[in-house]
């Protein structure tokens, strides 16, 4: 199965955001070891799917429910990378 090249760029900045997410949120929430990774995650989302409805509605962009989850499936690891380096 081959994977779309603007579905692998929303992947690579759903790794970014995740990371600055998790580790803002880690800062943020300092001794609260769940919260963090759940907030990151929320706020993944809303931004993901956020960033699609705000290009279906102004017409600068185009809407795309695969990009959202694509950003989605990238957020994860990049949340994984900040959790491993806490922990270690």
């Amino acid at each position: 199965m081959k994977i779309a090249a603007d579905k692998w760029k929303h992947f690579f900045v759903g790794v970014v955001m995740g990371a600055v997410l998790q580790a803002f949120f880690s800062f943020l929430l300092d001794g609260a070891p769940g919260l963090p990774v759940l907030l990151a995650l929320i706020f993944s989302s809303v931004v993901a799917y956020g960033f699609e409805l705000v290009s279906k509605f102004t017409g600068k962009g185009h809407y795309d429910l695969g990009d959202a989850v694509a950003t989605m499936f990238g957020a994860v690891p990049g949340i994984g990378v900040i959790v491993l380096i806490q922990v270690l």
